[in-house]
């Protein structure tokens, strides 16, 4: 894993003009790097013969000891070479011919002008310049300086994990690459490379190639490992919610019992069964005795006015009899309301 991020900084050392770069400009792409946060004191200081830091006057810099000219391949050159192999092994169609315009891959709901759409044809046809090339002799301004420009964008995001990273992070590397003052402009202008999004207070630059839709093709390992431990701390501590929920049930048992002594003076002796039965001895596996035995769970002293059951009758359902206010007696409508077994009304839902 470390050696993949020494590869990574001395690519990018052979791509800067003077082999050398500031360590606070580096530090700004360390996340997408995915360098440490130590990295000035741990991986700079051990590969001496690679790079070396040393002092200037705006600060301490990594400056290149070695150049590998087998470190100096694009991705893109590499890609060009994948794709050139693949389509050599794919020629077994009746007709193969060369086609007659290059045609310029552009994202699904993109629409250009024909005058866009030439010049992108045209720039895609100049002769590609390596970023690791010498570009010192490369005037401002031209689309020569552009191409190498977007070459090196190209490479860099190429380094990151995500393929991305901001605008303002590039805009860093002006001297060291020789970046124009239009830096986002420039990456605007070529919608087939690369994707700009303004989304957020700083904008971001994707790397249009390396993703499927929203997805990247591809994932480093070490993003791959930054998920897993994401997935892993959104485990929770308690699965399902158990010391929650434990708690709750508790506190719901607490109120519960508090009503269960006014419900049995409003609700008959079953329904009290069912909410005072957990403190009586009320088990599961005397069910079908208790059916037998109603009389014996009920008691004086829980319940003062007991039902009242009569032998081979029925529950009375019937409404009550009418009764004597002041020594006269009311009479009311014969409506037939639904009662329980001690005369109470039922509550209606």
């Amino acid at each position: 894993m470390e050696q993949l991020l020494v590869v990574k900084l001395r690519k990018l050392l052979m791509m800067s003009l003077d082999r050398r770069i500031l360590l606070e400009k580096i530090a700004h792409l360390r996340h997408d790097l995915g360098l440490p946060a130590e990295f000035r004191d741990t991986i700079c200081q051990r590969y001496p013969q690679y790079f070396r830091v040393v002092p200037t006057d705006r600060g301490p810099a990594l400056e290149l000891t070695h150049w590998d000219p087998e470190l100096a391949v694009s991705a893109a050159e590499i890609a060009e070479e994948e794709n050139r192999i693949r389509e050599a092994d794919e020629r077994n169609l009746i007709i193969d011919r060369a086609p007659r315009f290059r045609r310029v891959n552009l994202p699904r709901g993109l629409n250009l002008s024909k005058g866009e759409m030439r010049r992108l044809s045209q720039f895609k046809e100049m002769p590609y310049i390596s970023p690791y090339s010498d570009f010192s002799g490369l005037r401002p301004g031209t689309s020569v300086k552009e191409k190498h420009a977007c070459g090196v964008v190209h490479e860099i995001l190429s380094f990151t994990l995500e393929k991305r990273t901001l605008v303002d992070h590039l805009t860093h590397f002006r001297e060291e690459f020789r970046f124009s003052q239009q830096l986002r402009g420039m990456l605007i202008r070529h919608p087939d490379m690369f994707y700009v999004s303004l989304k957020g207070d700083r904008d971001s630059v994707f790397l249009r190639e390396a993703y499927r839709g929203s997805q990247l093709i591809e994932k480093d390992r070490m993003l791959l490992l930054k998920e897993k431990l994401r997935a892993l701390v959104m485990v929770p501590r308690f699965p399902g919610g158990g010391a929650q929920k434990s708690d709750e049930t508790e506190k719901a048992g607490t109120s519960g019992g508090g009503s269960g002594v006014k419900g049995d003076e409003e609700w008959s002796d079953v329904d009290g069964l069912l909410s005072d039965g957990f403190g009586s001895g009320f088990d599961d596996e005397d069910d079908e005795d208790d059916d037998d035995d109603e009389e014996d769970d009920w008691s004086e002293e829980e319940d003062e006015s007991p039902p009242d059951f009569s032998d081979g009758e029925g529950l009375n359902f019937n409404a009550k009899k009418p009764q004597a206010v002041n020594g006269s007696i009311k009479v009311e409508d014969q409506v037939l309301i639904p009662t329980l077994p001690d005369g109470q009304p039922r509550e209606r839902w």
